[in-house]
């Protein structure tokens, strides 16, 4: 091996080497409470990139599942099995994400009209119907999208 590369290879962490090793090895650390070894620096990194990942995921899945009751709502005569199953299954995730992390509810809230926006746009793309179609504020709200039989054709 060439010296630079060898070189380059000694200064990489355990972390840049192979990272499921350094997840199993940080795990260990902690759990003898041998807390002066943990490589701090990229642990403080993962669990924020971990609050983030929890974030889009929110942000995804409420979009995902307004952009389907729109399409229910506006084009009654194009429901599917399909839409019914995507609104299902977002709705779940987001449950899901909900009953793990109840803060991230809070976070839905937060984001919600954000969310209602991008769906709005989306939905107006794939149905090809004009924006003007749609409200400029959201016709329902987190906690109705959220009951598990809502299908936005109620009103």
């Amino acid at each position: 091996m060439h010296k630079i590369v060898k070189a380059h290879l000694n200064q990489l962490t355990l972390y840049d080497q192979d990272y499921y090793l350094w997840i199993d090895k940080t795990v260990e650390q902690l759990s003898h409470h041998q807390f002066q070894e943990i490589d701090l620096q990229n642990l403080i990194a993962e669990l924020e990139s971990m609050g983030r990942s929890e974030k889009r995921s929110v942000q995804s899945n409420l979009t995902v599942l307004l952009m389907h009751l729109l399409k229910y709502k506006y084009q009654p005569n194009k429901r599917s099995r399909s839409w019914r199953s995507t609104i299902v299954e977002h709705r779940r995730r987001l449950l899901i994400l909900f009953k793990d992390s109840p803060s991230l509810k809070g976070y839905g809230q937060e984001i919600f009209a954000e969310c209602y926006q991008d769906a709005s746009q989306d939905a107006a793309t794939e149905t090809q119907l004009k924006i003007s179609v749609f409200p400029d504020e959201c016709p329902f709200n987190l906690e109705v999208v959220l009951k598990v039989d809502y299908l936005a054709d109620e009103e």
